[in-house]
């Protein structure tokens, strides 16, 4: 009797031990199988020495944004085409995403020419191909020589809390305003937030002094204050001229001195500059530009 217990247990045990090995062999084949599918990240993160985190694709080339889409639209046309090829990725997935991004950031856009192409927070993707030996080639991966060039190409990055827009200025009456907030037609090339939403200074501010919020914010839904103290801005600004100051327990970030804020008009609208003529032309609430003057003491 004693000797069937025995090898009853011991069919057992081998039972058990056999169906523990196939689930191991199991589990281990479907989870390389989940790696294979995943594939090559189509999008990633970079740590660049000097620019910090940067988006690159699969083979580690840097994807760069132009100032002048001010609206999700690429306005790379003629000959900016071949120095800046745009960049696609048909059918982008989570999966398909390096850590650290996520997928409600991008979107398809079509161009003027009937192509795909991909859109980080709003702003579309390009390559840069410089002019090698009369044919413009890709940069190799880890370069970043698009960076800055003509003060309106910049790497795309995910923690930007300062953009660049070149646009026309449009006011809430409709009317074209020019950097000198007197009606007439030209870009004014501004500051934005990282989705491209206008931001703005008032003129009755003094230095890292916020005069226009009230102190229960019952006014901030007409000019909200843009509410940050990260800095993160494109090279081609200087970051030692941003600040923060604190607002009624908030933090507001300001250039040269003066506080930030959106236009509650704008409605958080990429490219919708309507600030710029309320409550009236003139520059009462001008845009931030890099060579504005210092907010006064």
């Amino acid at each position: 009797m004693k000797k069937i217990k025995f090898r009853s247990r011991l069919v057992a045990g081998c039972f058990a031990a056999a169906l523990l090995l196939f689930t191991s062999v199991a589990c281990s084949k479907d989870n390389q199988d989940e790696v294979a599918d995943a594939g090559p990240k189509e999008v990633q993160l970079r740590n660049d020495a000097t620019l910090g985190s940067v988006l690159i694709d699969k083979d580690g080339r840097t994807l760069y944004s132009f100032a002048n889409d001010a609206t999700a639209t690429n306005n790379c046309t003629g000959g900016c085409e071949p120095v800046w090829p745009i960049f696609n990725v048909d059918n982008l997935s989570s999966e398909k995403l390096g850590s650290g991004l996520e997928l409600s950031d991008f979107k398809s856009i079509t161009t003027g020419s009937g192509k795909k192409q991909l859109t980080y927070k709003g702003r579309p993707l390009y390559y840069y191909a410089p002019l090698v030996n009369g044919t413009n080639v890709k940069e190799d991966a880890g370069k970043t020589g698009g960076e800055n060039i003509g003060g309106v190409w910049f790497v795309a990055k995910p923690d930007y809390t300062i953009m660049l827009t070149n646009a026309q200025l449009v006011g809430h009456d409709g009317k074209n305003y020019t950097s000198t907030y007197t009606e007439g037609t030209g870009k004014t090339l501004y500051f934005t937030d990282a989705r491209g939403v206008t931001l703005y200074t008032f003129k009755n501010d003094k230095q890292n002094k916020n005069n226009f919020t009230a102190a229960d914010f019952s006014n901030n839904g007409v000019w909200p204050i843009y509410e940050t103290d990260k800095i993160v801005v494109p090279s081609g600004l200087d970051k030692s001229l941003f600040g923060s100051i604190t607002v009624f327990g908030k933090k507001q970030l300001t250039y040269k001195g003066w506080p930030l804020y959106y236009f509650g008009q704008d409605n958080m609208v990429m490219g919708s500059n309507k600030g710029v003529s309320y409550p009236a032309p003139g520059g009462i609430w001008p845009v931030p530009v890099k060579n504005m003057a210092a907010a006064m003491p």
